[in-house]
């Protein structure tokens, strides 16, 4: 509590100790709240990782099964512990933030509040994009009647199939937000924005091939429904380090 004392509300070293176990104690909280959630209604959670599954899963003789007796409770449970610690994000980086924005300038402080603003929206982006777009055409492509022939069933593994959902929408949102760290460098003048744009046409090629890497499909189609929107926020990147001078040291 600040006094008149201490008009400028100098924290000692014992009160930032404090405020940084009381924040952690409330990360916690929220985390093991938000799993216990997750696992109560895990069944529904589970049931939007299996959606994509849901055209092959409905056709004669194709099901998701499990290998072992105790893999439907160690989804369950996989999926309830990384549920609950995306749930419970927003609270870690609430409490990151106020621990460390006493220490940061006004400038820096509304530049970090965009940072984590846009990079939110490109998270959204990023999961929306891999889920109802890419999934979907890579599901269709791979299940298509050219390469599987008619009578032919399919036999899923339910814990395999389910993780890799989310390890692609994980992946997808990972690599959009390479634009932001980007933007980052040349916020600090790390690298210089026209030698960046010079290095265009092998940044272009490294996108595709990290857009071939982390798609399920070889399909054409789906690498550039994750190439393109990442090359268009790699320009996007430039023209807003261009507007504010980042990157000309």
């Amino acid at each position: 509590m600040a006094t008149n004392d201490n008009p400028e509300k100098v924290m000692s070293v014992m009160d930032h100790l404090r405020e940084l176990r009381n924040g952690i104690l409330i990360s916690l909280v929220a985390f093991m709240a938000a799993t216990v959630a997750a696992f109560i209604w895990s069944n529904d959670i589970l049931g939007i990782f299996m959606q994509p599954f849901s055209p092959v899963a409905s056709t004669v003789d194709s099901k998701l099964v499990v290998s072992n007796i105790t893999e439907g409770f160690t989804t369950q449970i996989r999926v309830a512990v990384i549920a609950g610690l995306i749930i419970s994000l927003p609270v870690h980086m609430f409490n990151i933030i106020r621990f460390v924005f006493p220490g940061i300038e006004g400038k820096t402080r509304r530049a970090i509040l965009g940072f984590v603003v846009a990079s939110f929206v490109l998270v959204v982006f990023g999961a929306y994009l891999a889920y109802f777009r890419v999934l979907p055409a890579a599901v269709n492509f791979l299940t298509n009647p050219y390469f599987v022939p008619a009578g032919v069933g399919f036999l899923l593994n339910y814990q395999q199939n389910v993780f890799f959902v989310f390890s692609f929408i994980l992946w997808s949102v990972a690599a959009f937000q390479t634009p932001l760290i980007l933007e980052l460098l040349l916020m600090f003048n790390v690298v210089n924005r026209k030698k960046v744009l010079a290095s265009s046409r092998y940044i272009i090629v490294g996108i595709f091939i990290v857009a071939a890497i982390i798609t399920p499909s070889p399909d054409f189609v789906s690498q550039l429904g994750v190439g393109i929107p990442m090359m268009v926020l790699y320009f996007l990147a430039l023209l807003v380090a261009k507007i504010f001078r980042w990157g000309e040291a």
